[in-house]
């Protein structure tokens, strides 16, 4: 039958157009920024298959690691613009620019959904001769360069933190470099070093399992994950003006994506990041689900992105100023 109504067409002259397909039709490359098990890692597999449902498509997801997430955000934005491939993203490009990492940032993608920040919290070895900031505080002033402070290196999130400390109350500490918040919070709980600004996410079983302790969260109210540990605004006020402020986990298409693409895909993953499963796991790490789409998610990363590139250039950590690529200071 097909053959025969294709060939009536030919005979009057009419052209044989054949149907477009229905996106997607075919499996899409997910590609995850960071390492197996980490909290990108984590994030993206939780909420990616309830995301799946919705579009009613398979998203492969592989993990593509190397140049500080931008090897992940290079290869995705060399491929083509057409939905197929997915950068499952966080923070750091937005700070490439001015830390001389790359070219290229999320201004040359389409965000699908900004959908959590972690919180700050600044731990400590369970021994550590202090228990709180005001007290850590102290004790630093009183020895200098005598405690040791992890770092995962310039724009990461213990220098971010430990630059939001030093502009409100400066203090002369020994940094040691670890390849990733995981090997720093393990050096912590050996007593390698005395303090660490993570995550909460990474830091909150340990916490409550009593091998590291809380000094203080750095945002503006109390998480459900450790209720009783007090923000540092709760005791700083001068905090308040840097802060809510954390890292973040975002799905992103390469600019130029249809539109009818982009928005299958936002609503898909704004239907999964509704998930009961998935809201309850974000609970429990202690992150704050925000589910940011089209103009609320531009919005909020231009702002992160003046925040922190301003917040490390000024703490000298940056090396070329946000003004030489145009962004604005807050």
């Amino acid at each position: 039958m097909k053959k025969t109504l294709i060939g009536a067409a030919l005979a009057l002259g009419l052209a044989v157009v054949p149907a477009l397909a229905e996106y997607p039709d075919k499996e899409i490359q997910g590609i995850i920024q960071w390492g197996a098990g980490g909290s990108t890692d984590t994030v993206m597999r939780a909420v990616t298959p309830h995301a799946e449902q919705a579009l009613g498509g398979k998203i492969i997801m592989q993990n593509v690691t190397g140049g500080v997430g931008a090897l992940a955000l290079n290869m995705v934005e060399a491929g083509d613009a057409d939905g197929y491939t997915i950068l499952f993203g966080a923070e750091n490009p937005l700070l490439y620019k001015v830390m001389k990492l790359g070219e290229k940032d999320y201004s040359d993608f389409t965000p699908i959904n900004v959908l959590a920040r972690g919180i700050p919290i600044l731990v400590a070895r369970p021994d550590a001769p202090f228990n709180t900031f005001q007290e850590m505080i102290a004790y630093i002033n009183a020895n200098p360069k005598a405690v040791k402070f992890g770092s995962t290196g310039p724009g990461g999130l213990p220098s971010v933190v430990t630059a939001m400390i030093n502009q409100k109350t400066p203090i002369d500490v020994t940094f040691v470099p670890y390849d990733g918040d995981g090997p720093a919070l393990t050096a912590l709980q050996g007593g390698a070093i005395d303090v660490m600004p993570a995550v909460l996410g990474a830091a909150v079983e340990n916490i409550k399992a009593g091998t590291m302790k809380p000094i203080a969260l750095f945002d503006v109210e109390p998480t459900p994950a450790l209720p009783d540990v007090p923000t540092i605004v709760s005791t700083n006020p001068e905090f308040a003006e840097l802060l809510p402020w954390g890292p973040f986990f975002g799905i992103f298409v390469k600019k130029g994506t249809p539109d009818d693409v982009v928005a299958k895909l936002v609503a898909a993953y704004q239907e999964g990041a509704k998930n009961e499963d998935f809201l309850k796991l974000m609970d429990s790490r202690g992150f704050k689900m925000m589910s940011y789409s089209g103009a609320e998610a531009e919005d909020f990363l231009s702002k992160w992105q003046s925040t922190t590139s301003w917040l490390v250039w000024e703490a000298g950590l940056a090396k070329a100023s946000p003004e030489e690529f145009g962004i604005p200071k807050p």
